[in-house]
């Protein structure tokens, strides 16, 4: 692995004067770990801590591993797409190799069944568009091909910003809002609203200004994210139980049975590292 991405993480760590005592408190690594990758010893450092250091940073993963500047339609991966990384890259040549062809005959499997259902979606439309008489007869159905370079499918949602909201009880109001144009993925997909959240308490992980991925009144687990409603001030916390809890360890739980009206306000599912404002539909 090219030792480049080492220079990088020491220049942002000096651009923002932050020793490794620090960022390893940051990022939860063991100082003895971060001083291995940052000396160089460890050839191939774990996904996971590379991903941790870029969050405590605030920089993306793509800068410190290529020098290239952040790819603005990128998100954050999700633990599960981690564990994926991370076991591909234990495999040899033969072993990438395989999960290459499965992975493009998967792709080229799930393009086709978009290309066919769109041809039928507009094929559709065409025939009501049309009159009887200019209906095509004995017509035949021909095979379509897959697309190639087809724009990434995008969706709407509106954007909530946590710190005008905190304190007057009505967090979902359209005035509190702006439209945010996102891709569309699992996540987002199930995702009602998008919430920016203000403060530190959920670092390493979530920082000052990320954007979270809210089901609206989905049941939230113990050890599982949400947001909360507590006495008219809203949290974004974890779960535990009779109490919310920070990430961050400089911050002690929140216990529930201090507070008079305890409400969820949804289930977090992601967190995009950037949006796109949609100005237009705002106007």
């Amino acid at each position: 692995m090219d030792n480049g991405y080492i220079e990088r993480i020491k220049k942002c760590k000096s651009e923002q004067k932050i020793n490794n005592e620090m960022l390893s408190a940051m990022t939860g690594i063991p100082f003895g770990t971060l001083s291995k990758i940052l000396a160089g010893i460890s050839d191939s450092p774990r996904l996971s801590n590379m991903m941790a250091i870029c969050d405590a940073l605030g920089v993306s993963l793509q800068y410190i591993m290529t020098g290239e500047p952040e790819n603005h339609c990128n998100y954050l991966l999700e633990e599960d797409e981690i564990a994926l990384m991370e076991r591909y890259r234990s495999l040899d040549g033969y072993g990438r190799r395989m999960i290459g062809t499965v992975l493009e005959q998967e792709c080229r499997r799930v393009q086709e069944q978009v290309a066919v259902f769109s041809a039928a979606s507009d094929k559709k439309r065409t025939k009501k568009s049309l009159p009887a008489s200019a209906q095509p007869a004995g017509e035949k159905s021909a095979k379509v091909l897959p697309t190639v370079g087809a724009p990434v499918r995008r969706r709407e949602l509106r954007l909530y910003d946590l710190p005008v909201s905190a304190g007057t009880g009505n967090l979902l109001s359209e005035t509190s809002s702006v439209p945010i144009s996102v891709p569309y993925d699992q996540r987002t997909a199930q995702a009602d609203f998008a919430l920016r959240v203000s403060g530190n308490s959920m670092e390493p992980r979530y920082h000052n200004g990320d954007v979270l991925l809210v089901v609206s009144g989905a049941d939230v687990a113990q050890g599982e994210l949400g947001i909360y409603l507590l006495d008219g001030d809203v949290f974004f916390k974890e779960f535990g139980g009779d109490c919310l809890i920070s990430l961050n360890s400089a911050y002690k739980p929140i216990r529930l049975s201090d507070y008079e009206s305890v409400r969820c306000l949804g289930k977090v599912v992601g967190k995009l590292r950037q949006v796109q404002v949609d100005k237009e539909a705002d106007k």
